[in-house]
């Protein structure tokens, strides 16, 4: 009997590397916005996470300060010969001031998912678009449990129909638009398609990787202090507010975030105050270094709020 080849298997490390810009959660990407940062994984490197660490302070010429390794995606979307896995990593550091050459770029990411930013309120996307779309998606199921089970994916992922919306979900959103035909990247794979909804496609599986990166970082928040790692060395507690918002994409309660930092000691004052500014002086803080071993694995819950 004749041996079947092997198909040639390649690894690369694929980067969601965030920052938090004026209120504003970015991602760094290249080829014009369309994918994420990355590179082949080289054996001269003693890890894979120094592997991603080399790749990206070079072409942004930026130390990065949390890391930690996502998922391994196995990409079929690539005219390659070759199948491609992809090692992902979420990094986050602070966007430079000067802005990336050549085809590299920071993108917000809420270009990529529209419906993923709550803090002014439900998109408008949702409803005159994209649910509209999903019940379609629903009603075309070829049977009562199947119309049902699809009924309950779109009200758990969505919101809707009594359910509340979790931010956490960003992953299972973009997967439901991707099997409902309504994404771009759904085309690319054959799908047929029912419509398509707003927000940037991305090359290969990468917008999947982003969403898994969001969705990470989004849980994350919650019982680990790694937004200050996105965070000056000095800010204003609404700059600490406005940050979590960002990443969250839901508004928080003021009072009870200002009151929830104080009682977990995560900051300290410097004794300074804004300045320049249009507004009132506000006092700078810092993060409390002496605290982040203590806080790695305590419970932290920040008072999202449900409201609409």
């Amino acid at each position: 009997m004749n041996a079947t080849p092997t198909q040639a298997l390649h690894a690369e490390l694929v980067a969601v590397l965030v920052a938090v810009s004026q209120g504003a959660p970015r991602v760094l990407t290249t080829q014009c916005g369309q994918a994420l940062p990355a590179g082949p994984f080289q054996m001269v490197h003693r890890s894979l996470q120094a592997g991603l660490r080399a790749w990206v302070e070079r072409q942004t010429q930026h130390s990065l300060g949390y890391v930690e390794q996502l998922y391994t995606f196995a990409d079929r979307e690539r005219e390659e010969a070759a199948h491609v896995l992809s090692i992902s990593y979420l990094g986050l550091t602070c966007e430079p001031e000067q802005s990336p050459q050549g085809a590299t770029s920071w993108q917000d990411w809420y270009s990529f998912f529209p419906w993923e930013d709550w803090r002014q309120g439900a998109p408008a996307v949702l409803q005159s678009c994209i649910l509209p779309h999903l019940q379609a998606w629903v009603d075309e199921a070829q049977n009562q449990a199947l119309r049902q089970t699809r009924q309950a994916r779109v009200a758990i992922n969505f919101g809707i129909n009594g359910q509340a919306w979790n931010e956490e979900l960003v992953l299972q959103r973009y997967e439901l638009l991707f099997e409902a035909g309504l994404i771009e990247e759904a085309a690319r794979r054959g799908l047929p398609m029912r419509g398509q909804v707003p927000g940037k496609a991305m090359a290969h599986d990468h917008r999947r990787i982003l969403a898994t990166g969001m969705a990470r970082l989004r849980a994350k928040i919650k019982y680990r202090p790694v937004v200050f790692e996105l965070m000056p060395p000095e800010f204003t507690l609404l700059q600490l507010q406005q940050t979590v918002e960002a990443l969250a994409g839901r508004g928080l309660h003021k009072q009870n975030f200002r009151r929830l930092i104080e009682q977990q000691a995560l900051v300290e004052e410097t004794g300074q105050m804004t300045a320049g500014s249009a507004g009132r002086p506000a006092k700078l803080f810092r993060f409390r270094s002496d605290v982040l071993q203590e806080r790695a694995t305590a419970g932290t819950k920040l008072p999202l709020a449900r409201g609409a």
